[in-house]
């Protein structure tokens, strides 16, 4: 029985990864997936959250997963994300200052419904890089 399987992560800055994997875990709109070899076929649109992508070597890769498609076709599995960044690539001061920035915003009470989703949701794309980079124990 086949325990790795081919993975593509395409985000719109191009090829993200394209190799052999043993599994990925990541957010999905209807909840955490996890995805193993000989998984059947299935598509579904990504959410917010850390993927936790286990190499086949079974070293483990952590990454800030935001939104796009995930999709398994013919044991080939392809995530589509709009952000896909690496959990060593994160850099941590910016995304510690997008938090701040956006926890100011939000303490506005004059802030009309569509400002407030707006920076609610920079709020927790934030809180998605910090907790990914392993940061999220620094976060004040």
């Amino acid at each position: 029985m086949a325990t790795t399987y081919h993975l593509q992560v395409v985000s719109l800055d191009g090829s993200e990864f394209d190799g052999e994997v043993q599994k990925i875990l990541l957010r999905t709109i209807d909840g955490d997936v996890e995805i193993l070899a000989r998984h059947t076929d299935y598509c579904t649109a990504i959410g917010m959250g850390t993927a936790k992508v286990t190499m086949a070597d079974g070293k483990e890769r952590k990454a800030a997963c935001i939104g796009g498609m995930l999709s398994v076709m013919n044991g080939e599995v392809r995530v589509l994300p709009t952000t896909w960044e690496w959990a060593e690539d994160i850099d941590v001061e910016r995304a510690k200052a997008a938090k701040e920035r956006a926890e100011e915003r939000l303490k506005d009470k004059l802030l009309d419904k569509d400002a407030r989703i707006r920076a609610e949701a920079k709020l927790y794309r934030a809180l998605v890089r910090l907790g990914s980079s392993g940061q999220d124990h620094h976060i004040n």
